[in-house]
């Protein structure tokens, strides 16, 4: 089993930035990427970006490209997310999540509130 613990959620003035960051424990040595996905009240659970724990390789939503930054500490099995440039549509709850190298990302996160004001 892998557990993974979010944090950094608040709330944030538009054009602001926020952390969120991503603790996994667990069995992390079977996860091969880790992601992160927002969902906002009425509407479906949508990818913002994803790391492999081994290359590295990194993938945005086109949405989030050149405001967002994921990163990963794998000494520290934790993956962060940097917000810049908020806007009031990135308001949204924040969830991580991993998956093997084959498979869904079949681990969840209980997510961080994230909050943009004008």
């Amino acid at each position: 089993q892998v557990q993974l613990v979010e944090s950094g959620g608040g709330l944030v003035e538009a054009g602001g930035s926020l952390r969120l960051s991503c603790a996994a424990s667990g069995r992390t040595f079977s996860t091969y990427a880790m992601g992160w996905f927002r969902q906002a009240p009425g509407k479906e659970r949508a990818f913002v970006a994803s790391i492999t724990w081994s290359g590295g390789t990194i993938v945005y939503a086109d949405s989030v490209r050149g405001r967002f930054t994921i990163s990963r500490d794998n000494a520290k099995n934790t993956v962060y997310l940097q917000m810049s440039s908020l806007q009031l549509d990135d308001t949204a709850v924040y969830y991580c999540a991993a998956k093997g190298h084959a498979g869904p990302y079949d681990y969840w996160g209980q997510g961080t509130q994230v909050t943009v004001s004008s």
